[in-house]
């Protein structure tokens, strides 16, 4: 199936992706970045999936998740009669638990149900065996359990069963992973459990206090952002997902199962504004966590749980989502310079302040070792917002984010009373940006460029009015947007960076499609300097490109008219939330 067939749910501390046939086809457990114990998603039906529809039918009706919530609702409608299935993982309070509830709606239908597991990634064939009504399947540390309302069949490389539904009838299946050396965990009343699931995400969006008429897509990204948040320590992974690939057949397939600082410090901003002050103060404790200790050893990224080891592998034996190799886990990029996290952060704890957080005890002593570091490197090279494999350059964007990362210290002890050396961050903000004007605008065009001398384009310049770095209506700025909308456009959507043959700046074959947070930066920055209707026009192109249960990729071919990359993207989500709100 297309990435976009796919709906999400989860626990706040996993997810499963569930697809239009009936077939969760990807399933991490016990944690986003555990292995998974259904990863058709990047290879076939023999790395594992559960398939729960109508026999012989290929695709549902309709879906759609029951009001403002995350669970699932699927309708098939047949010759004979109708059917609901209902997915959904209740947030957790022991072992993490998936629910399947079958509710006959009218006539009968003939129902199938196929279930492969295997953990480690697909490589791991379990042990399995019958307690009873439950089957218990048993690999290595990994433990499952399933209860049916049938006999399932071991067959080959998986167990089957059918069974017939009438109207007003309901059929539950419960699927409890737990660590294999523990005693079998008791069972739920899934029932019970989908009234408490329902009552858990309803309590939690009646929190929000967004208005506007594009409330309802907020919300949707709203849920979808806490579905990725890892409960235990507030942290946030970029996607569920792992290897979805930015160009179909291609190499750019990465694990984004990790925390980015990025994504923390703009998620602080989405929650705080929304009315999440609750969930904004676990990601400012989980972020004081991550970058505890010296400043120079600031990673971009980190586990759910502020891990700082995140070796890059590749799982040689799945053939990738259409044949899109290599299939990788871990995250090199962890170990690279990018100057942007800098003013990332840095600009967060700032804007927590403004918006009424209480102070941390040692916020402000962290942010100022951050910042003495920042002072000592910020004229080096590094590998840029979109984690360059290539050689290190002169990023703009990120010698913008330096000097907001000095502008948020200076503006901290102006408006906030902190105490710290203000002559001296004034004199540093205001030297990167001479240095900026000066090597990162090309007075030939009129536009910023990618990099110092460079004469590529990088959407990230988009950011420099939204950020503050220079006004609006400056000349520069509209030269820039407008350079963006010539030579990095396709079909109305933004690229990253030219990709091709002849451009290898980030050091990979291959390109890839328009990503989606760019486009939502264009219809803000359009926004900004009065051209209100085509930034609306733009806001709403993108709106449309959301799948049937509103969820979005990290990128959109509109070649093929399909998703590519991880999915849900949390950096896209977000974007959709800011650029609402500023449009809306």
């Amino acid at each position: 199936m297309r990435i976009e067939d796919y709906a999400l749910i989860g626990d706040t501390q996993s997810a499963a992706l569930v697809g239009r046939d009936g077939s969760i086809d990807w399933l991490c457990l016990p944690r986003f970045d555990s292995p998974a114990c259904f990863a058709k998603l990047l290879g076939d039906e023999s790395n594992g999936f559960w398939r729960l529809a109508p026999a012989g039918h290929e695709m549902a009706t309709r879906r759609a998740y029951a009001k403002d919530t995350l669970i699932l609702e699927t309708v098939w409608e047949t010759s004979t009669g109708t059917v609901k299935v209902i997915d959904f993982m209740p947030p957790r309070h022991a072992n993490p638990t998936l629910v399947r509830i079958v509710d006959g709606v009218s006539g009968t239908v003939d129902m199938t149900t196929e279930i492969s597991i295997r953990f480690d990634y697909g490589r791991i064939v379990p042990w399995t065996r019958r307690f009873g009504v439950r089957l218990h399947a048993i690999g290595g540390p990994d433990s499952v359990w399933i209860d049916a309302p049938l006999h399932l069949k071991g067959s080959g490389d998986r167990h089957t069963g059918t069974f017939t539904i009438a109207a007003e009838q309901r059929r539950s299946f419960v699927f409890t992973w737990h660590p294999s050396h523990e005693p079998e965990p008791c069972g739920i009343d899934p029932s019970e459990q989908l009234t408490k699931t329902s009552l858990f995400w309803e309590e939690w969006v009646s929190r929000c206090w967004l208005p506007g008429r594009c409330r309802a897509a907020m919300i949707r990204s709203l849920i979808t952002l806490k579905a990725l948040t890892y409960s235990p320590t507030g942290g946030i992974v970029a996607a569920p997902t792992t290897s979805l690939p930015e160009h179909l057949g291609g190499v750019r397939n990465w694990d984004y199962r990790y925390c980015w600082l990025r994504d923390a410090a703009m998620t602080l901003d989405a929650l705080t504004e929304s009315g999440y002050i609750t969930e904004a103060g676990a990601w400012l404790d989980w972020l004081l966590r991550a970058i505890a200790g010296r400043p120079e050893d600031l990673q971009i990224m980190y586990g759910v749980a502020g891990e700082r080891r995140l070796p890059e592998q590749t799982l040689d034996w799945l053939p990738g989502y259409e044949g899109s190799r290599p299939v990788r886990i871990g995250n090199g990029a962890a170990s690279q310079l990018q100057l942007d996290v800098y003013g990332e952060v840095l600009s967060c704890f700032y804007r927590a302040r403004k918006l009424g957080m209480p102070p941390h005890d040692y916020a402000w002593s962290t942010v100022c070792r951050l910042m003495d570091f920042l002072e000592r490197n910020w004229a080096q090279p590094d590998a840029g917002l979109w984690e360059i494999r290539g050689p290190r350059r002169h990023f703009v964007h990120s010698k913008v984010m330096a000097w907001v990362a000095a502008d948020r210290q200076v503006r901290a002890i102006e408006e906030l009373g902190h105490t710290g050396p203000l002559r001296r961050w004034r004199a540093t903000r205001d030297r990167i940006h001479a240095e900026v004007c000066d090597k990162g605008f090309d007075t030939e065009r009129g536009t910023f460029t990618q990099s110092y001398g460079s004469r590529e384009l990088d959407a990230a310049l988009l950011l420099i009015p939204i950020v503050g770095f220079l006004a609006p209506e400056d000349p520069r700025v509209i030269g820039t947007i407008d350079a963006i909308e010539r030579e990095l456009m396709t079909d109305c959507f933004v690229l990253r960076y030219p990709i091709s043959e002849s451009n290898d700046i980030d050091g990979l074959p291959g390109t890839e499609g328009a990503f989606l947070a760019c486009s939502f930066w264009l219809a803000e920055a359009l926004y900004l300097v009065g051209r209100k209707d085509e930034a609306t026009d733009l806001f709403e192109r993108l709106l449309a490109l959301t799948n049937d249960v509103g969820l979005l990729a990290e990128e959109y071919d509109p070649v093929q008219a399909r998703h590519l990359g991880n999915f849900p993207q949390a950096f896209t989500h977000l974007h959709l939330i800011h650029t609402a709100l500023a449009l809306c």
